[in-house]
């Protein structure tokens, strides 16, 4: 009978939390660098099966595509030491599957032997998981042999061609399968531009001072400009922050306009400040965020 997908959601969130606690207890392993956001995978195909006895598989073959409309989504590591596969079949299966060398090491070609359960595994083993549709390892020992990999910049998996073997609970029966991903080349990472104009105005009215400047992008993105604004006037501090967001678009500078707000009550007054501005944006192919800033003495004048 096919689930729901949230409650495939809730299934799996419960299975991964009991083996979690399980574990707990008795073991200390450590994660290999940070894992980066998940992508959907362009080309690719997912299948293991299992000897009899085997409690992962259950004895039963299994098989995905993304010509068959399974979801795969693959991410590595940032540091390239492992890759983390989740899948969601198009009839209501979920499998995860977990490849990862030795801690410090980059995932290359070659076979690795003596692989124990990750995140789990100690920083001298490989690490390795099979497991889904609610069920999963307390304890496994296996192997891998990766063919092919290539990564590129935050996590991106070009390519994986691998296969595993996997022994749960250190008994006999094992499930073996195979992965292969080929996807287009990497999307370029966000590169963002910062510009902080050399004028800006002290109002006389209320004491604010406004500053002004462009940013710049090389894909469509929601900027964030802030920063601060401080000035010396008659042995005394004048500080205020400012804030405000722009839409930016390749190949044209966003014009932005922010205003500062003195934090007492000297204000803003006709001369040289130092203004702080700092842009950030959510690079959406990779979800990761992406800052530049500048440090740049500011005229202002009378508004």
């Amino acid at each position: 009978m096919r689930i729901s997908a949230p409650a495939r959601v809730l299934a799996r969130a419960a299975a991964v939390l009991a083996l979690t606690l399980s574990m707990a207890a008795g073991t200390t392993g450590l994660l290999s660098g940070t894992e980066a956001h998940a992508l959907p995978v362009t080309d690719g195909t997912f299948a293991f099966s299992g000897d009899e006895g085997d409690y992962i598989s259950g004895g039963q073959s299994y098989s995905y595509s993304t010509a068959s409309q399974d979801r795969l989504n693959i991410s590595a590591d940032t540091a390239g030491n492992g890759v983390h596969l989740s899948l969601d079949g198009a009839h209501g299966d979920w499998w995860s599957l977990d490849l990862t060398a030795p801690s410090g090491q980059t995932l290359a070609p070659g076979t690795y032997t003596g692989a124990t359960r990750y995140p789990f595994n100690g920083s001298a083993e490989p690490g390795l998981d099979l497991s889904g549709n609610g069920r999963g390892c307390n304890t496994l020992t296996g192997e891998f042999t990766i063919t092919d990999v290539e990564f590129g910049p935050q996590g991106y998996v070009k390519k994986l061609d691998a296969s595993f073997v996997q022994h749960c609970e250190g008994f006999t029966p094992a499930a073996r399968g195979e992965v292969h991903i080929d996807n287009p080349a990497p999307p370029a990472e966000l590169d963002l531009g910062l510009a902080v104009a050399l004028d800006g105005t002290a109002s006389t009215l209320n004491g604010k001072a406004t500053v002004h400047g462009t940013v710049s992008c090389n894909k469509p993105v929601r900027v964030d400009v802030a920063g601060d604004v401080t000035q010396v006037k008659n042995q005394k501090i004048i500080r205020g922050s400012f804030s405000t967001s722009v839409s930016c678009t390749p190949g044209t500078a966003a014009a932005w306009t922010a205003t500062a707000v003195p934090t007492g009550d000297v204000p803003f007054q006709r001369g040289d400040v130092e203004v702080e501005a700092r842009a950030t944006a959510t690079d959406p192919d990779y979800d990761q965020p992406v800052s530049v800033s500048q440090t740049v003495a500011v005229h202002l004048k009378r508004a």
